[in-house]
């Protein structure tokens, strides 16, 4: 009886386990459309309405959902809290949420390279550092799309298999 239940334990923790890393893998895709969607908010906040740029992250983090809006919220906060220029403020706010995301770091480089464009240049040139942005954002969008195809049944199966594995060994 205890070889049983023991037996049942191993097996939900190693199926557990494999669904969390296919947790992973579908949610990286999901926080890059968010992300693209920030971006294309921040363009049209910047362009067509003349927000101000702490006005424009706060709106974009009442939009957008966790983590990408705790990025926003705490941008705009750093802006209008302290005297701290755009680029330093862009990169603190990324560091203190890039634990909390599925992103890797193709998509940390693509967010502070941007960061250190952001607020320096005319209307027309902002615009092209967003777009070139959300080009780059696209391609990784596109590589966590395809991870996710291929590799997410394979780690619930693993998991599960692996806990199946155990079990006989120990038996």
């Amino acid at each position: 009886m205890i070889k049983i239940i023991g037996a049942i334990f191993i097996l939900l923790s190693t199926s557990w386990a494999g669904f969390e890393v296919s947790k992973y893998l579908t949610e990286r895709p999901r926080q890059l459309r968010l992300l693209k969607v920030a971006l294309q908010s921040l363009e049209a906040e910047i362009t067509y309405s003349h927000t101000p740029l702490h006005e424009a992250a706060r709106k974009i983090s009442k939009q957008l959902q966790k983590p990408v809006s705790w990025f926003f919220e705490g941008f705009s906060k750093k802006l209008t809290a302290q005297e701290i220029s755009v680029k330093k403020a862009w990169e603190d706010s990324l560091d203190e949420v890039w634990k909390l995301t599925a992103f890797k770091t193709g998509e940390y480089e693509i967010m502070k390279q941007f960061g250190e464009n952001l607020g320096k240049h005319d209307l027309v040139t902002q615009q092209k550092h967003i777009h070139l942005a959300l080009k780059h954002l696209e391609r990784e969008e596109t590589e966590a799309v395809e991870r996710q195809r291929k590799y997410e049944k394979m780690t619930k199966s693993l998991g599960f298999l692996s806990g199946l594995l155990l079990i006989i060994l120990l038996l």
